[in-house]
C-alpha cells in the first residue's frame, strides 16, 4: 500500500484529483500533569525551550493527523488536501491541549 499524501495546499503538483470523498477530521486532547507543569516552569525560569511541553504537542498533533488518515482511508482516498491545523488551551486554566486538524479527502 502507498502512503497516503497529505498537504495543506488545495492540489498534489503533477496529479489530478479523481474524486473528491469529503472532509475528515482529527482530533486529540491531552491534559497537562503536575510534574510537567513543574518541569515545563523551571524550563521556562532558565529561559529554556520547554522539551516536555514540545514532545507534548507532537505528539498531539501526531495522533490527530493519523485518526484523520484512517478516516480518510477508511471513505477510500489515498490523499488529504487542504489539511488545516489548530492548537487550543481548554479546561480549567488552559490545563487542557486539543488539537484538530481537517482536510479534504481526496483519490488522485
Amino acid at each position: 500500500m502507498n502512503a497516503m499524501i497529505l498537504t495543506t495546499t488545495p492540489t498534489v503538483e503533477g496529479r489530478r484529483i479523481l474524486e473528491y470523498k469529503g472532509v475528515v477530521t482529527g482530533e486529540t486532547i491531552v491534559g497537562a500533569n503536575v510534574l510537567k507543569d513543574f518541569l515545563a516552569g523551571l524550563s521556562d525560569f532558565f529561559g529554556g525551550r520547554s522539551g516536555t511541553y514540545e514532545k507534548v504537542l507532537r505528539n498531539a498533533k501526531d495522533s490527530a493527523m493519523r485518526e484523520m488518515q484512517e478516516r480518510a482511508a477508511a471513505v477510500g482516498a489515498n490523499a488529504i488536501v487542504g489539511i488545516d491545523l489548530d492548537y487550543e488551551a481548554i479546561g480549567q486554566n488552559g490545563s487542557m491541549l486539543m488539537v484538530t486538524c481537517s482536510g479534504t479527502a481526496v483519490l488522485i
